[in-house]
């Protein structure tokens, strides 16, 4: 067994796992999806039950985890091979938390999905071990043995894959292997006690499609699977985008929705397999107790919700909400956060824990709520359409949601008595006043962190918020000084 490193005064190391595309829900205790390595992670650290994406596809939200920035200040506003640079580049001069970890000394590994940036060059980003891994796009049902599998035909279209099974074992799938890769990286740095260590393992499981080993979809009965609360919602008071994209998805039976949902959960489950192979390894290595453990996914997936799949414009929870857990030193066991937080107060949170320093930055450090002072909570979500124009902006503030559609007419929902956002409250004369507090906390946000397309657009054909940019307060100080470095595009850090 290897030393440990406690009393050396030397930083804690990092293990951070993210998945891709994976919901909040799915290490949920009791819930539908097999993951108890998860569920004990969670339980012996603490769960953020209510954690936000900054966006609902892969590059923007990666790019807001590691820099701590929205997505309209750090570039990256669609995904890297989605369309040219010129709509979507990283901006040059970011600060990196993984380049500040590096630089203050620590040993640094990625292996999986990286998405964050066009390069896949990430020793410039402060990893000195790296294996990036490249998804395999365009995936046909033709081009592989599956059964059973579910599959979308739409005329003129090619037909989209959205789940299957195989017979390949899990011990030969890309997540044993980068898990794999992550072990004999987490053991070969606990030999050097002195060194402090970062490690990200990020899978692209358990995104679309949805294709898994045979071994891990017979752990799941399809029959025994529920719909959905809201798989009927004929989405009837919400923007007509959300309706035709629904259109997509009308033949599936409901024989096809249990078993892509029964594929999805058991991508969940083998990817559980491994975080529990992980940390035995980490434990066997003598640094669980010097080790900050962290759980995570970039955005989740309809599943079926709404009658939808996948994630987009839909501003639904189930495409926002993913995991969010941290285990290690100054965390309490056991803990559970309902108050709304965001992917985007990591990369603050995760320096101060580790170093004791201030990374700056849009979003908040956590602690407050790790030590049980905060209380009601806030997100705050972009979206710029991928391929197509869609601006959105969304706010979280205790129970209440509120969508402001650049496309359409706006949402506001109540998510305490309404969970599965059945009911827009947008139109009600009730709630105009909520939704006139919540759009002017948008607008604070767009002004404080420098979002000028949406925050300047006030010519004629633009001013159908409920109270346009003029009419509110100036953000809070702490939020306004950590967005001028943004603001200004220099990337340069700011301490409030």
């Amino acid at each position: 067994m290897n030393r440990s490193r406690s009393g050396t005064g030397s930083p804690p190391n990092l293990l951070l796992i993210m998945t891709d595309q994976q919901r909040a829900d799915t290490i949920t205790p009791g819930g539908p999806c097999l993951t108890p390595n998860l569920q004990a992670l969670a339980a012996g650290g603490a769960d953020f039950a209510r954690c936000y994406a900054t966006n609902p596809i892969c590059s923007p939200s990666r790019g807001s985890l590691y820099t701590g920035l929205l997505p309209h200040a750090h570039g990256m506003t669609d995904v890297t091979h989605a369309v040219e640079p010129t709509r979507a580049d990283l901006k040059p001069g970011l600060p990196f938390w993984s380049r500040t970890l590096h630089e203050a000394g620590y040993r640094t590994g990625h292996f999986g999905k990286w998405h964050v940036e066009r390069s896949d060059e990430l020793e410039r980003f402060g990893f000195d071990e790296y294996e990036v891994d490249l998804r395999l796009t365009g995936v046909q049902s033709s081009d592989l043995p599956l059964a059973p599998r579910v599959a979308v035909l739409q005329d003129g279209y090619r037909e989209f894959l959205l789940a299957g099974v195989s017979d390949e074992p899990a011990s030969a799938s890309r997540e044993r292997y980068l898990f794999d890769r992550g072990i004999a990286f987490l053991e070969a740095a606990s030999r050097d006690p002195q060194r402090p260590w970062a490690l990200v393992v990020s899978t692209e499981a358990p995104h679309d499609p949805y294709l898994v080993p045979r071994e891990l979809y017979e752990r799941y009965d399809p029959d025994r699977l529920e719909l959905p609360a809201s798989a009927a919602d004929d989405l009837a008071d919400r923007p007509a985008i959300y309706r035709r994209i629904q259109r997509t998805w009308d033949a599936l039976d409901r024989d096809a929705v249990v078993q892509a949902t029964a594929c999805y959960y058991a991508a969940c489950s083998g990817i559980d397999d491994q975080v529990g192979r992980i940390l035995a390894a980490l434990r066997a290595s003598g640094q669980e107790d010097d080790t900050l453990v962290v759980f995570t996914s970039d955005h989740g997936d309809y599943l079926g919700a709404h009658g939808l799949w996948l994630k987009g414009v839909a501003p639904f929870e189930e495409a926002y909400k993913v995991p969010l857990v941290l285990r290690g030193p100054g965390i309490p066991r056991g803990l559970q956060v309902d108050a709304p937080v965001s992917l985007l107060d990591l990369p603050r949170t995760l320096v101060r824990l580790l170093l004791g320093t201030d990374f700056g930055g849009h979003g908040r450090d956590l602690g407050p709520w790790l030590e049980g002072r905060e209380g009601a909570g806030e997100a705050f979500a972009e979206f710029h359409g991928q391929r197509l124009g869609y601006s959105q902006r969304i706010v979280w503030r205790g129970a209440h949601k509120y969508v402001f559609n650049g496309f359409d007419f706006d949402e506001l929902y109540d998510l305490e008595a309404d969970p599965f956002e059945q009911r827009n409250l947008a139109a009600e004369p009730a709630a105009r006043p909520l939704a006139r507090a919540l759009a002017a906390r948008m607008w604070q946000v767009v002004r404080s962190t420098g979002d000028r397309t949406l925050g300047e657009a006030q010519y004629g054909m633009f001013r159908f918020a409920p109270v346009g940019p003029e009419g509110v307060d100036e953000a809070p100080a702490e939020t306004a000084a950590s967005g001028a470095a943004a603001a200004r595009g220099d990337g340069e850090e700011e301490t409030t």
